[in-house]
């Protein structure tokens, strides 16, 4: 039965309390320990039985409270059945691929994807005789012109990291379906308050807690959201890979998550108000942000989000291919820090071809979009016209 509350307020009673927990605690507590005691042999049997189904604990790595209450919560913001709780959003991805793929299959990605998870699609899955193609999304013929009979997956971010490019779900659900293989879609970008690709069809939608579900830049977890059948087989894998999360960690994202609802909107308008704000900047090339006009997708990016305010707190942009000058303009900054990941409650910003996508050649990177001049922004939950003035300050070393 439909909660008639909020899903905002819902979420704060996600991740309270677990089956056969009697205590009510108003912070539920860290299960800080290896593994649970039981007394006797009877008891240890039920326990394992209990295990199976979900309702009784045994050691940390195979199942512990705060992995279930946390998985939870993420299967409410997703709309999933159930949630694989990993140890990053690597682990993730990795447990995920690695349970549904077998040699001689055929799997379609994404070009413009964070870059170890290309990593895991052009270097690692080769050597298990995986047969890969990598190809833009934001264009739907292209997919389908590589769908093959041995096609048993399709593997996209929603919005691509760093350019930007949107993958349309629902095209791409259908597209998949239709040729007997399953849509894995990465939420990280977007997070659940802005689009929820199960209800568009996706099997399996990934985030990294890492990042915005989480918020405050203080722990590394992954999730894998999908129907119980499928989390189910996830388990066994990533329990063979040693890549379940940790009870503290599992902690903290919770934590993080219960503020979800205040940080993350405040972050996608910002990062709206930035984006038109910069695109009328003379010393901005181009602004990547779905909710302004001159964005390719523009019109798609209105179907899929419900406004250009809900979309992403994500944004690139292109500056003149001047390092030195690029430098000064990051030195310059008094908000907006460099850092090597995203999704934190302060502005970050990265230089993609330093880091997420060094290992790419120059060529192949700038096919996709990702020139020497990109800057790659999170926007954080400062004032929206701090960012704009202290952006606008720092860009006037290119004059």
């Amino acid at each position: 039965m439909e909660s008639k509350f909020s899903k905002e307020s819902e979420l704060l009673l996600q991740g309270t309390k677990i089956d056969g927990m009697d205590l009510a605690p108003e912070s539920f507590p860290i299960f800080q320990t290896t593994a649970f005691t039981w007394h006797g042999l009877r008891e240890a049997q039920a326990g394992y039985a209990g295990m199976e189904e979900g309702k009784d604990f045994t050691y940390i790595r195979t199942c512990n409270p705060n992995r279930t209450v946390l998985a939870q919560a993420v299967s409410f913001l997703e709309g999933g059945e159930a949630t694989e709780i990993c140890s990053s959003g690597m682990g993730a991805i990795s447990s995920t691929l690695l349970t549904f793929l077998r040699p001689g299959d055929h799997v379609i990605y994404s070009n413009c994807c964070y870059g170890e998870t290309l990593d895991i699609f052009q270097k690692l899955l080769s050597e298990f005789g995986v047969e890969t193609s990598c190809v833009s999304f934001d264009n739907p013929d292209e997919v389908s012109k590589e769908i093959r009979p041995n096609t048993k997956m399709l593997y996209t971010e929603v919005i691509a990291n760093p350019n930007m490019n949107l993958a349309d779900i629902e095209t791409y659900a259908k597209m998949a379906h239709e040729a007997g293989a399953m849509l894995i879609v990465d939420n990280t970008f977007t997070t659940p308050l802005a689009i929820r690709p199960l209800e568009l069809g996706a099997d399996i939608v990934i985030n990294s807690l890492t990042k915005f579900m989480n918020g405050h830049s203080d722990a590394v977890s992954g999730s894998v959201t999908s129907t119980k059948e499928i989390i189910d087989k996830i388990h066994v894998v990533s329990m063979y890979m040693g890549t379940p999360g940790d009870p503290f960690t599992a902690w903290l994202v919770l934590r993080g998550l219960h503020t979800l609802e205040l940080r993350v909107p405040r972050q996608m308008e910002n990062a709206a108000k930035l984006a038109k704000a910069l695109e009328q900047n003379p010393h901005v090339e181009k602004v990547l942000h779905p909710s302004v006009k001159s964005f390719p997708q523009h019109e798609l990016a209105e179907r899929m989000f419900e406004s250009d305010e809900k979309m992403s707190a994500m944004l690139s942009i292109i500056l003149p291919e001047d390092e030195d000058k690029i430098d000064v303009f990051l030195k310059k900054l008094h908000f907006a820090h460099y850092v090597p990941s995203l999704g934190g409650v302060r502005t970050s910003l990265q230089h993609p071809c330093t880091s997420s996508h060094s290992h790419m050649p120059d060529a192949e990177r700038r096919a996709v979009g990702i020139t020497p001049g990109m800057i790659r922004i999170s926007v954080g939950i400062e004032k929206a016209e701090d960012l704009i003035a202290d952006f606008t300050e720092a860009l006037k070393v290119f004059d």
